[in-house]
């Protein structure tokens, strides 16, 4: 059990409420989730599953291909910001 007293369970909680993720960054992890599964599949066994949903190269698998590329852009903008700072 945390000690009230001195602090220490209030900045357990600020470290929680911290490191929870917001809306962006659950949309962004199931982008790169169903883009690193549908390479996983067309690696393994040539079934490209956006292709095979929304057509070969329609505007609509493309706008899925382009946010899965924009998802990885903000995932290595997040990483970058918890990455710790050099002495």
């Amino acid at each position: 059990m945390a000690n009230t007293q001195s602090g220490t369970e209030s900045g357990v909680r600020e470290v929680l409420t911290l490191a929870r993720l917001n809306t962006l960054d659950w949309v962004a992890l199931v982008l790169l989730v169903i883009g690193g599964l549908n390479w996983g599949l067309l690696g393994l066994f040539g079934i490209d599953v956006v292709a095979r949903l929304l057509g070969d190269m329609t505007t609509a698998s493309r706008a899925v291909y382009v946010l899965v590329g924009m998802a990885a852009v903000y995932a290595i903008y997040l990483c970058a910001g918890k990455l710790p700072a050099k002495p």
